[in-house]
């Protein structure tokens, strides 16, 4: 049997009730990620912009591994992703959030607010390519989550490597694209089919570089973490 073919037999799909065991066989979510989670929730269509909670506790746990000062955080929405890595700073870390839209700021601002951690997320409204561009060249950033418009992850990136420090993180998620990687051109038309086709040439642009070790996790809608060499 090939290495290939048993990579396969042992993956194992997750349905709600195996996805039900993973939360509970993990670290509790302290209670105002929750109440975070459950107010998204409610606000219908656009919730499934939020990050899953297993992908929000990976968030903080990579953040303390790497004894993140600066985190960049490229799509705010309700501000999950930007407290997650809040939770592991180190003392005195700042997380740079940034969103096109301060639509949902009031959501994040009050759980950022009910976990202490407004004094280390600084949120800046605008376009995320000049929020990156206008970042010191000194700037030095430990990890940076990319979940924002699929058509703008490769300008993101050519933005956010060279700030990187050697040994830092890129965290990347939706490279799954509901599958549509695969052939984005069975993708609905619109935004999602030249979503799809974004995504999977960004994949192969991050694959391919070497300034990066890259692995691809089938967690969600597929996150991909990068540590730069």
């Amino acid at each position: 049997m090939s290495s290939r073919r048993y990579g396969e037999i042992k993956h194992v799909p997750v349905n709600p009730a195996l996805r039900d065991y993973l939360l509970r066989s993990a670290t509790p979510l302290d209670p105002v990620l929750e109440s975070l989670i459950d107010r998204t929730a409610e606000l219908g269509d656009p919730s499934v912009m939020l990050v899953p909670a297993e992908q929000a506790a990976l968030l903080t746990m990579l953040t303390r591994l790497v004894g993140a000062g600066t985190a960049v955080d490229v799509g705010t929405f309700t501000g999950c992703s930007a407290l997650a890595m809040a939770r592991g700073l180190r003392p005195g870390g700042r997380v740079i959030s940034c969103d096109i839209t301060d639509k949902w700021l009031h959501i994040a601002r009050e759980h950022w607010d009910r976990a202490g951690a407004m004094d280390r997320i600084d949120f800046r409204l605008g376009p995320a390519d000049e929020t990156l561009r206008a970042l010191p060249d000194e700037t030095s950033v430990d990890i940076a989550f990319l979940d924002a418009d699929k058509e703008g992850y490769e300008t993101y990136y050519r933005r956010l490597v060279p700030l990187l420090r050697t040994g830092g993180l890129l965290v990347v998620d939706n490279v799954f694209f509901n599958g549509y990687v695969l052939a984005p051109e069975l993708a609905p038309e619109g935004i999602e089919r030249t979503s799809a086709a974004a995504l999977r040439s960004f994949n192969a642009l991050l694959a391919a570089d070497e300034r990066m070790d890259t692995v691809m996790l089938p967690i969600s809608d597929g996150l991909t973490i990068a540590r730069k060499r």
